[in-house]
């Protein structure tokens, strides 16, 4: 019953007022470190397949597949070591992504339950790998990406076989596209050209509207071959596809040096170079081209924009995910009973967790909901399935959260609470993010997250509230919205 599943907690909240100090830093379960608001944007990086070969040294961190653990709070490309550093650390000082590289020897999966399993992650990054992806990995992939995520494929010019296998980037990336359990029917528009670009300076077409071209991380001009390929757009296989840079005296469908689409729900970049996003350091031996500084380029943004955009966290005209389209659009909220006033009506929730009681106070109103705050082995959740219109640009989540907790730690994420996206059938589509007992704050806080991905689809948001068998912590959620214009 609902008093005595609250009844802990209402003592919890008289302490507090005699000076029980509830403290909580605003981070990612397993982000590793304390950060100024929730980590939403997931990266994974590919280190399992010879990305450090020969003279490559294309990782974010020699700490893997935690960059933290080198250094917890990085603010200079060399505190962390390898070539990809300094877009790992302009990420991580954002305090808005979760970093994790996956280590040499192991293998890439979606569906599992290891701690790297693509489910876990917004996007994937693979900087010029230089081995065969499994079929395994490739149904994973191509997956991840249908059902929502983003996949950032860097290539370098024909012949660049580091390892001497026999493949390169170019034959790997295009077998990954061509040769796949899912999809092999040129799912992203777009084929990798098997050539060796010895040097020049591709620039970005003129497009404002563009969130990779401009974006939060700044505007993009142009970009760095320095040995490099280029692509060939085939938009009659995929409308979506887009070329954002090109090599000097081409345009149109041949010659784009980067390039975006989308495939399913999930969202494409592909770069057809590695110097870029070099930024001169690494391990010892190694030699390396700092084109991520290089004063004749904007890489450093183009990188980070399409990073952002590939997580879900910028909008724009640039693509956007599956059953997308065209069309009219009207701007509206889409969630029923979204301030939860009209009590159990429209959301599916565990018994008691839509609620008057006082023990909580609601941000505006009489009822929230409030998940978990019992003190003991619980897991409530609170879903809803609404249609994310196909013909608006905008499509916008957003709730009021608050969070209380009696746990002591500055450091353990005893206590959860997932924010997901699911299909029909109830596959996670994608986690926009994971907040803890170590997010405790008083009063509520508005977090809102892009559902653009997923316009044309039926799809369901639902929390999931996860506690221990010892302390409390209380998720209450209030004034939910889902904004299209």
């Amino acid at each position: 019953m609902l008093g005595s599943r609250r009844s802990r907690h209402r003592l919890t909240t008289a302490l507090a007022g005699f000076g029980l100090l509830l403290t909580g830093a605003a981070v990612q379960v397993g982000a590793g470190a304390a950060a100024h608001a929730a980590t939403t944007h997931r990266v994974l990086f590919d280190n399992a397949h010879a990305e450090t070969a020969g003279n490559a040294d294309w990782i974010i961190s020699t700490s893997q597949p935690d960059p933290l653990g080198q250094d917890s709070s990085p603010s200079a490309e060399s505190d962390w070591t390898g070539a990809l550093s300094s877009w790992g650390v302009s990420l991580q000082k954002t305090g808005d992504y979760s970093l994790k590289t996956l280590p040499s020897g192991s293998s890439l999966s979606y569906g599992g339950s290891s701690s790297l399993d693509l489910s876990n992650f917004d996007t994937l990054v693979l900087p010029e790998p230089n081995t065969l992806f499994t079929s395994a990995e490739k149904t994973a992939i191509m997956n991840f990406v249908k059902n929502g995520g983003g996949l950032f494929m860097i290539s370098d010019h024909t012949g660049a076989d580091r390892n001497n296998d026999g493949y390169d980037a170019v034959e790997i990336l295009n077998d990954l596209m061509t040769n796949n359990s899912v999809d092999s029917t040129d799912p992203f528009g777009f084929s990798i050209d098997s050539l060796n670009i010895a040097s020049g300076y591709p620039a970005a077409i003129s497009d404002s509207s563009d969130p990779v071209l401009h974006g939060s991380f700044g505007t993009v001009t142009k970009s760095l071959i320095a040995n490099g390929t280029t692509a060939t757009l085939k938009p009659s296989d995929n409308s979506s596809v887009k070329g954002l840079v090109y090599r000097s005296g081409y345009s149109g469908n041949t010659g784009a040096f980067f390039l975006t689409s989308t495939y399913g729900s999930g969202r494409i970049a592909f770069w057809g170079d590695s110097s870029p996003i070099d930024d001169g350091t690494g391990q010892s031996g190694n030699t390396l081209y700092d084109g991520w500084n290089d004063s004749g380029a904007t890489n450093a943004a183009l990188a980070l924009n399409a990073t952002a955009w590939l997580a879900g966290s910028s909008t724009g005209s640039g693509g956007g995910g599956g059953g997308g389209g065209t069309g009219t659009c009207t701007a509206a909220q889409l969630l029923g009973n979204n301030g939860f006033e009209s009590g159990n009506s429209t959301w599916s929730a565990t018994s008691g967790v839509i609620t008057d009681s006082s023990g909580e106070s609601p941000r505006s109103g009489s009822y929230d909901a409030w998940l978990d705050g019992n003190g003991s082995a619980t897991t409530d959740t609170l879903s809803q399935s609404v249609t994310v219109p196909s013909g608006c640009s905008t499509a916008k989540v957003s709730f009021y959260l608050h969070i209380d907790t009696d746990e002591t730690t500055t450091s353990t994420a005893y206590d959860t609470l997932k924010v997901q996206v699911l299909n029909s059938s109830g596959t996670v589509l994608g986690t926009l993010a994971t907040y803890s007992n170590l997010n405790a704050a008083s009063g509520y806080t508005q977090r809102s997250f892009d559902l653009s991905a997923y316009a044309g689809q039926t799809v369901t948001l639902k929390f999931t509230g996860t506690e221990g068998s010892k302390y409390q912590t209380s998720f209450v959620v209030d004034d939910t919205a889902l904004d299209v214009s």
